[in-house]
């Protein structure tokens, strides 16, 4: 049997309304938080709105088929993409991963195994190729998940357990754009004991601080404007 996923976010662009509930119903079973999409403009508009830890994408859409959807989504996003699709004949499954897609799944499908790959393709993405590794590097920092501590070049940040929550989570996405609700979230499913103060914009100040970003000019922890956040990787810090 599947275990719960780390809080993932997902986005299903599916017109068929049953299929995709069913499927949402699930997977929101096991942790994973499934935004739906009816056709491809939708999707595309959904993409661009928030980050997904993965797409999953039918190829028989309305207004946007799904091969056009996963060429335009691989041309600004190295996102993983799952092709869904009730035709199982090869050159569609060559056509989706010569697209971008990173995998394929033919209707009908077990959500148990759409469930497994998912995961699959995330740990890929994040760069673990097997079970979810206690240490995470992302360029000079280093974060020891079960110990909860972080250091920089060596020397350990003075971090509290909601800076350290929003840090891993941020490390583990590195590159990636997330929202303040999505840090919100993050910190709550970060082993943060108490409420979490929804002042994230305060957080993210600290952790500069204790980072040693310039605040005006960060080179680590950026600010996309009316976005969210964004920590970026080691070799474009």
């Amino acid at each position: 049997m599947n275990s719960p996923s780390a809080h993932l976010d997902v986005l299903l662009i599916e017109d068929d309304s049953h299929l995709a509930r069913l499927t949402a119903e699930y997977l929101e079973r096991y942790g994973v938080r499934t935004c739906i999409a009816r056709d491809g403009e939708l999707g595309l508009q959904e993409a661009s709105r928030r980050s997904f830890d993965a797409i999953l994408i039918d190829i028989m859409l309305p207004r946007k088929d799904g091969l056009t959807v996963c060429r335009e989504l691989r041309a600004r996003s190295a996102v993983p993409i799952l092709m869904l699709t009730a035709r199982g004949e090869e050159a569609d499954r060559v056509m989706g991963l010569e697209l971008g897609a990173d995998d394929y799944l033919a209707k009908p499908f077990s959500s148990r195994e759409l469930l497994a790959r998912i995961q699959a393709l995330v740990r890929r993405s994040r760069g673990h190729l097997g079970p979810s590794r206690e240490v995470l590097r992302v360029g000079e920092l280093t974060l020891d998940r079960a110990a909860m501590k972080a250091t920089l070049k060596g020397q350990a940040l003075p971090l509290t357990q909601h800076e350290f929550a929003l840090l891993l989570g941020l490390a583990e996405r590195a590159g990636r754009v997330l929202s303040r609700e999505q840090l919100l979230e993050l910190a709550k499913h970060g082993g943060v004991d108490g409420p979490v103060d929804r002042a994230i914009d305060v957080h993210v100040s600290r952790l500069r601080q204790k980072l040693g970003d310039d605040a005006r000019h960060p080179r680590l922890l950026k600010t996309v404007r009316g976005v969210g956040y964004v920590l970026e990787r080691g070799d474009e810090a």
